[in-house]
């Protein structure tokens, strides 16, 4: 362990909760919003808003932290993580640790204003984010995992909104996780050559010379269930424009990953920011519009 000054600290703390790199926390923020505005009939109470926007950010950083604990001796050996605070030593297992403890605790906080179930659906959703890192060792598409975790926020919005979790909230959680097969294995054709080297399972190895393939069935799939959810709620044309945004930068996806260079897999990967956003305003405008009518 190397000795580091406050704000030396502080800044290798920000890096293991991957403050430097928002994509994560948008793409667990992007389903949460969309149940937030489903649950909430386009009006979500601003309340509710703030505290799973706060919370999205907290547990992301927990879970990152969690992740590279888990990691820390898998990190030095492939190329993109090697630098990370565990695995180069700059910051030690406890410290860790006792982060993700302080920002779960935080995050626990945060949502005890709002009703039982709630609160009792956070159980689950903290065990799937401290238990993800782990399934990398065992689970041949851990990335279905991830949705879950990612996704969680959906169920969780519906009943702080509206007291209970109807069928259309896990349609909406189902079709998250395989939105996250879609692009978290874009991730992992990034890190393939060296995940194979240390044994880490992930999609892009179970799917082998299928990925490509399997992504866009993945995002098919997600386009589908979301589509379903929409009409299932009354939801018309607007919602129906941007889905097809949605299709059409997935399509822009299948060119960047189709001859598996690794800088363009991570691009496509960073770039399901807007599949998610497309998607969110096509509902905001959506209901938007049906309230002025």
């Amino acid at each position: 362990m190397m000795s580091l000054t406050f704000s030396e600290r502080v800044s290798e703390y920000g890096k293991l909760m991957r403050l430097d790199k928002p994509i994560g926390t948008l793409l667990l923020l992007w389903p949460t919003l969309w149940a937030l505005w489903v649950a909430g009939e386009g009006r979500p109470s601003p309340l509710v808003v703030a505290i799973f926007a706060i919370g999205t950010l907290l547990m992301r950083s927990a879970g990152c932290v969690i992740n590279d604990y888990a990691d820390k001796d898998f990190d030095g050996h492939v190329e993109r993580t090697r630098n990370r605070p565990l695995a180069a030593r700059r910051v030690a297992p406890k410290e860790a640790l006792l982060l993700a403890a302080g920002l779960s605790l935080v995050s626990l906080l945060l949502i005890l204003p709002l009703n039982g179930l709630t609160i009792a659906l956070s159980v689950p959703a903290v065990f799937l984010a401290g238990s993800y890192p782990y399934t990398k060792r065992f689970l041949a598409i851990p990335q279905a995992y991830l949705g879950i975790a990612f996704g969680f926020g959906i169920p969780m919005s519906f009943a702080a909104l509206q007291g209970e979790v109807p069928a259309v909230a896990w349609v909406m959680l189902v079709a998250n996780v395989f939105w996250a097969v879609a692009y978290d294995t874009e991730y992992a054709m990034v890190d393939r050559p060296d995940d194979l080297k240390i044994g880490i399972k992930t999609s892009a190895i179970t799917f082998g010379r299928y990925d490509v393939a399997a992504v866009m069935t993945c995002y098919a799939v997600t386009l589908a269930l979301i589509g379903w959810s929409g009409l299932h709620t009354g939801r018309g044309a607007l919602f129906l424009a941007g889905l097809a945004v949605a299709a059409g930068i997935m399509v822009y996806h299948y060119t960047l990953i189709r001859e598996r260079d690794r800088p363009k897999c991570f691009k496509a990967f960073l770039h399901n920011n807007w599949v998610g956003g497309a998607i969110f305003a096509g509902w905001v405008l959506d209901y938007l519009l049906a309230s002025v009518q």
